[in-house]
């Protein structure tokens, strides 16, 4: 099992490599030789996925509880749970430090994702969501009007690069995946695609606004918070801030029972 715990060090090469790997999919994406192949995968998943409904009832409702906000807040409480559950990837004492480096790269994820999308703004790569550009298309939030007026349905948007959606998830996939193994590393890309899913279906983003964008912005993120002091001093400070309210809520009946907080 990987140790967890912060370390403020430089790692040169996987920094490197991540700047690469992020600066290649912006490149390929950008550059007019190969931007057809981007525009042609990103129409082709939107008929496959989004052309899937209007068929089958039970389908599109699984879709359009999968597209609101309340699903998001699920799927928050599912990763977490599996980051902090105890000698699922980290024992006991490593549990604080990788809740903590986590939080530390959704900050700097954060950062970087308000850059990237002023830079989309300012360079004209933004785009509306291909339920808004391609006529035909699906709206879930059309026939479950309930759904949508109660809980908001994300199936379009006006800006839809970056996936800013699909960046939480990827930041989440890629830092599990570094101690990730076998079976286990299995369980993290498939909950890391499939979460992604609902809002390809629902058409409220092209596959190139997650594939690009925010796979742009999680690589990034992951370099920067992990490969570098910087999200180590972040968790640290953090750590530090929350020790004693983790300490007061350890006392209370049910919250004790979590391994996070205890000693």
């Amino acid at each position: 099992m990987s140790v967890a715990t912060p370390q403020a060090r430089w790692r040169p090469l996987p920094l490197l490599t991540t700047h690469l790997l992020a600066g290649l999919l912006l490149f390929s994406w950008l550059w007019p030789t190969s931007r057809p192949l981007w525009d042609a995968l990103d129409q082709a998943t939107f008929h496959l996925l989004n052309g899937s409904l209007g068929s089958v009832p039970l389908w599109d409702w699984l879709w359009a509880l999968a597209s609101v906000r309340v699903f998001d807040i699920l799927v928050g409480a599912l990763l977490l749970t599996l980051l902090i559950r105890r000698d699922w990837l980290f024992a006991q004492h490593q549990l604080r430090p990788a809740l903590f480096t986590f939080v530390g790269l959704l900050l700097v994820l954060l950062v970087i994702r308000v850059l990237v999308t002023k830079l989309a703004g300012h360079f004209g790569w933004q785009h509306a969501s291909p339920s808004v550009e391609i006529a035909g298309a699906y709206h879930l939030s059309d026939h479950f009007p309930l759904l949508e007026r109660v809980f908001e349905l994300k199936d379009r948007s006006s800006r839809s690069f970056p996936g800013d959606h699909a960046s939480v998830l990827l930041i989440w996939g890629l830092f599990m995946a570094l101690f990730a193994r076998g079976g286990r590393l299995a369980v993290v890309v498939t909950a890391t695609l499939l979460f992604m899913l609902p809002r390809l279906v629902a058409g409220a983003h092209w596959f190139s606004d997650d594939f690009v964008g925010g796979l742009l912005i999680a690589l990034l993120a992951i370099g920067w918070g992990y490969c570098t002091p910087l999200g180590a001093h972040i968790a640290a400070v953090l750590l530090w801030l929350a020790r004693a309210p983790m300490q007061m809520a350890g006392r209370l009946p049910l919250l004790r029972q979590l391994a996070v907080l205890r000693d």
